[in-house]
């Protein structure tokens, strides 16, 4: 039962950090953080870093929602306690995301690691979520066959 508060965290610090920056932030200008991180407001039409760019928001919502669904699915059959932490960091990521793309027919990005002119793509609390997540079941997986 606690593994479903999980989302819910994730949820709520998603939501507060990127409201604190749409009311914080001017689109598109750094704020410099550090010499390799700024904090960047910008607006993702696409999936995981910017790939797949499109203006149909309810194609990417009904994918995310069908995600969703599989991740609770195999939540729901996994015993193992770390993966089961792994898919609720996805299901609390991916919520995150859809209720960003329904409020905004976008995603909030905010976070700019940089090294020197080399930027990583902006992301966000939700997408951290979602690679932790995905790190954590690929190394349960590569555990798992050793």
């Amino acid at each position: 039962m606690i593994m479903y508060l999980i989302p819910i965290i994730i949820l709520i610090l998603d939501w507060a950090s990127k409201d604190l920056m749409l009311s914080s932030l001017i689109p598109h200008e750094p704020f410099v953080v550090t010499p390799f991180f700024n904090l960047y407001l910008t607006f993702n039409k696409g999936v995981s870093f910017s790939m797949f760019n499109t203006s149909n928001v309810w194609l990417l919502v009904g994918i995310s929602c069908a995600i969703c669904i599989g991740v609770l699915y195999i939540f729901h059959k996994e015993k193992n306690k770390l993966s089961q932490f792994a898919l609720m960091l996805i299901f609390g990521g991916a919520v995150g995301n859809i209720i960003d793309r329904l409020r905004y027919h976008v995603v909030i990005d905010f976070l700019d690691f940089h090294l020197g002119d080399y930027h990583w793509p902006a992301f966000n609390l939700a997408d951290s979520a979602i690679c932790i997540g995905v790190v954590i079941l690929l190394w349960q997986t590569l555990r798992r066959k050793k």
